[in-house]
């Protein structure tokens, strides 16, 4: 398949902290993420440009700080923070799989990483460099689902890829409840009136107000990223109906 037959020419994949864990609780399972490194080799080969943002939940999470009593604004610090750990991780991977990458935080890091700036970003893009987006989007209160969001728009991201444990979207939780009926399109406005829980309201307001696809897949099955970017029927896409 050529790069001109692609579904999509630039995504942007979110990771969680979680993802990058594995069934470690708090830790970085280097074998799951080498594993994810050759399948975003995969979709780089094919001509996609790749863009990527971490969650840190993995090491560690400032709601669950925040809710245990600890000062908001540093918990949210603290957890951007995780996630530059977990972009230099995967930065490190992806590095060994052959793949140019950058890491751009959004608090600076000098001696670690780039900064944020979007024109850099667009042109690592265009010069078939991966860009891992760490530092959430450098503000208390904001997830890296919202993060992801901003910076897919910056971009202009053809969609995002949320990567999950599970096919999809589903009527409840698939893990605990067997009846689950999966659905396999929403609209924004069904995810935020039924309370899905895809992204945050922050994160599926944005991409609703820039029209920003989200396809919801499962990272656990190889070749999905390749599946979706081919344009098969792979997971739950909320788009404008």
């Amino acid at each position: 398949m050529s790069s001109s037959d692609l579904r999509f020419k630039r995504v942007l994949l979110k990771l969680s902290g979680e993802a990058l864990g594995g069934e470690s609780q708090y830790s970085i399972d280097h074998q799951l993420v080498d594993e994810i490194a050759k399948e975003i080799s995969d979709v780089h080969g094919m001509g996609v440009e790749v863009a990527i943002v971490v969650g840190g939940g993995n090491i560690f999470r400032g709601a669950a700080a925040a809710e245990s009593g600890m000062e908001r604004t540093n918990a949210d610090y603290m957890g951007m923070l995780a996630t530059v750990i977990n972009a230099l991780a995967l930065q490190h991977a992806l590095e060994k799989v052959n793949l140019e990458t950058r890491v751009q935080s959004a608090i600076h890091m000098m001696e670690l990483c780039e900064p944020y700036i979007l024109r850099r970003a667009v042109r690592h893009l265009e010069k078939n460099r991966v860009v891992i987006f760490a530092g959430g989007t450098g503000n208390p209160y904001f997830t890296t689902d919202t993060t992801a969001s901003l910076r897919a728009s910056e971009i202009k991201a053809d969609c995002i890829l949320k990567a999950t444990n599970v096919d999809g979207v589903f009527s409840s939780d698939p893990n605990i409840n067997s009846d689950a009926e999966f659905i396999p399109r929403l609209s924004y406005i069904d995810v935020l009136n039924r309370q899905l829980g895809v992204m945050d309201t922050t994160a599926v307001s944005l991409c609703m107000d820039n029209d920003l696809p989200i396809i919801v897949f499962n990272l656990l099955k190889k070749g999905n990223i390749c599946r979706v970017v081919n344009g098969e029927n792979v997971g739950t896409v909320v788009a404008s109906k």
